[in-house]
């Protein structure tokens, strides 16, 4: 069996930090990415028993007798998979109004928080929320660089070079970030354990508590969303590929993004600009997950450039999310598009104030008038652009003028340049 080799988390210091200030801190985020083993090496520092709601017997106990579950528990305790248990949602809040008291409860959740209104009714003004993702490159790595947006927001690139990733970028596309995923050396083996993991969500989380009609859909649908990853949302397109009903396929893709599997990255809007498309893009939630549903390797990545060009898309999507989710900062992702076909990958605003812009190329070679929609961007908002990058596999950071870059997309989780 392979050992699964502990990854240090950005999120480890975060969570620490707020947990004194809050009667209950929130961990949310995929089946497998690392919400119990990040509760538990905070739990076990500073004394928190645990209770997982994975475990049938506990699981039992609850939905037998919730109150005196509650009553029963300790001063500080971790509550694994919450959203299991939705009978604990009001005592919660009637323990926490009770004791008053900062530090009282850790949860984990698979589902997305914003989708349990109960939790969230029950809990506001009360829970501080942590999003956790797969790994990022930066902690795979275990690199100290400073966050990518970071250095986009301030213009911190320097005339540099690096080693292009070349091969190794589908390679680590084709891995993707979930842990045990990771901790399997064989490409076979580890596309084996993507397949089991979306077998166990449909039967486990999908099928037993979304009550969904036809669950043997939902590896298709997901299939194929992973095909359209980094493309427009379009569901009739999906809906007319799977010979679905558009109201099903709508409410499935509900139920994916509710379970961290996709997500829609919303369009970009500006007054100053026109003819700007409504439609969001569709992100697989992780590369590894998309190429072990397509049945891709590396090679057959680099053999089908408009696949590859896709999912590097979504691959920097997803490693700038990850980077950024325990920064505390207030960075809100967007696509641009225009109805002429003019587009953007990435638009982010920091705080309302301030905007850059991010295009991306799978290739290695670019020229000046790959910058055009940046700077056309840049025009219509003087007041808020600060710089925009165009990321890609080459070896040189260098700066195009007028606050454009070209970046190599090694620098997302390394500073250093080669000698």
């Amino acid at each position: 069996m392979t050992t699964q080799k502990f990854i240090p988390r950005q999120s480890e210091q975060y969570l620490a930090e707020l947990i004194p200030h809050s009667p209950v801190v929130l961990i949310h985020g995929p089946r497998q990415s690392g919400k119990t083993t990040l509760a538990k090496l905070i739990g076990d520092r500073l004394g928190y028993s645990y209770y997982t709601f994975d475990n049938s017997k506990t699981l039992t106990a609850v939905q037998s007798d919730p109150t005196g579950f509650m009553n029963a528990l300790p001063n500080r305790v971790i509550l694994d998979e919450i959203q299991l248990v939705p009978e604990l949602f009001r005592l919660l809040k009637l323990s926490v109004d009770r004791q008053r008291r900062n530090g009282q409860f850790i949860l984990t959740g698979s589902t997305n928080v914003l989708y349990l209104p109960g939790l969230m009714d029950a809990l506001t003004g009360r829970m501080l929320i942590v999003r956790l993702h797969p790994l990022s490159q930066v902690e795979i790595e275990q690199t100290k660089s400073v966050p990518f947006l970071e250095r986009l927001f301030t213009g911190d690139f320097r005339m540099s070079q690096f080693e292009p990733l070349g091969s190794n970028l589908a390679d680590r596309i084709v891995a993707g970030g979930y842990p045990p995923a990771l901790a399997i050396p064989v490409d076979s083996i580890r596309s084996s354990w993507y397949n089991s993991y979306v077998v166990s969500l449909v039967q486990n989380d999908i099928s037993g508590q979304l009550k969904v009609h036809s669950p043997e859909s939902i590896p298709s649908l997901l299939t194929v969303a992973a095909s359209l990853s980094a493309q427009l949302f379009n569901v009739s397109a999906i809906a007319a590929r799977l010979q679905m009903n558009r109201n099903t396929v709508r409410h499935y893709l509900a139920i994916l993004e509710r379970q961290f599997l996709i997500k829609r990255l919303p369009p970009w809007y500006s007054n100053r600009m026109k003819r700007m498309t409504k439609t969001p893009k569709i992100h697989i939630g992780d590369t590894g997950l998309a190429c072990s549903l397509l049945n891709v390797d590396a090679n057959d990545l680099l053999n089908d450039r408009s696949l590859l060009g896709q999912l590097v898309e979504s691959f920097v999507f997803q490693e700038l999310r990850r980077q950024v989710s325990s920064s505390g900062k207030p960075y809100k992702f967007y696509h641009f598009r225009d109805r002429d076909g003019i587009e953007a990958d990435m638009i982010i605003e920091l705080g309302g104030s301030k905007l850059a812009a991010i295009e991306i190329k799978a290739g290695a070679s670019i020229i000046s008038s790959d910058f055009k929609v940046l700077r056309k961007i840049k025009a219509a908002h003087e007041d808020r652009f600060t710089f925009g990058a165009l990321l890609y596999d080459g070896e040189l950071c260098a700066s195009f003028g007028n606050g454009m870059f070209a970046v190599p997309i090694r620098m997302l989780w390394e500073t250093d340049s080669k000698p």
